[in-house]
């Protein structure tokens, strides 16, 4: 497994964990850390998994509502939590993340594969669909405007 989808499926499930067990704060770190010894003890660095978690945190309320945005026939609280944070995690990507690093297409594709492996086949095509439509947003509100 490469070392940043593996980070990706580290930051995901760390982020599982914080969600499941009530958003405490101080629960994110120690789910980090704990995941990084138990399914990372070979990766070179975890400055992503670090990188992306502290990402999803800091923008969690923006990612929260295009979500709902995204998806209005799904409440947050009725997405499970795996697609949730698989969706947070792929949007941030999306939106925050330098595109010469994270093109948008391995930002999409890397979340869809996360919810096919945590959640399942109806999972990706659900993430694929949501995070596809705030990509076709995001063309189009780059788009010059013809006059």
């Amino acid at each position: 497994m490469a070392s940043r989808h593996l980070s990706r499926s580290i930051a995901m499930q760390s982020l599982y964990e914080w969600d499941f067990w009530g958003k405490k704060p101080e629960m994110l770190d120690d789910a980090v850390d704990r995941n990084i010894r138990e399914f990372g003890p070979g990766l070179e660095s975890t400055d992503f998994i670090w990188q992306l978690v502290k990402g999803v945190m800091d923008h969690l309320p923006q990612l929260d509502k295009i979500i709902e945005k995204a998806a209005p026939e799904w409440p947050l609280d009725q997405i499970t939590m795996v697609d949730r944070n698989v969706l947070r995690l792929g949007l941030f990507e999306l939106l925050y993340e330098n595109r010469d690093e994270v093109p948008p297409k391995v930002a999409i594709n890397e979340a869809i594969e996360l919810a096919k492996n945590f959640s399942g086949e109806s999972a990706g095509k659900f993430v694929n669909g949501v995070l596809g439509t705030v990509y076709r947003e995001l063309e189009n509100s780059e788009q010059p405007t013809k006059e």
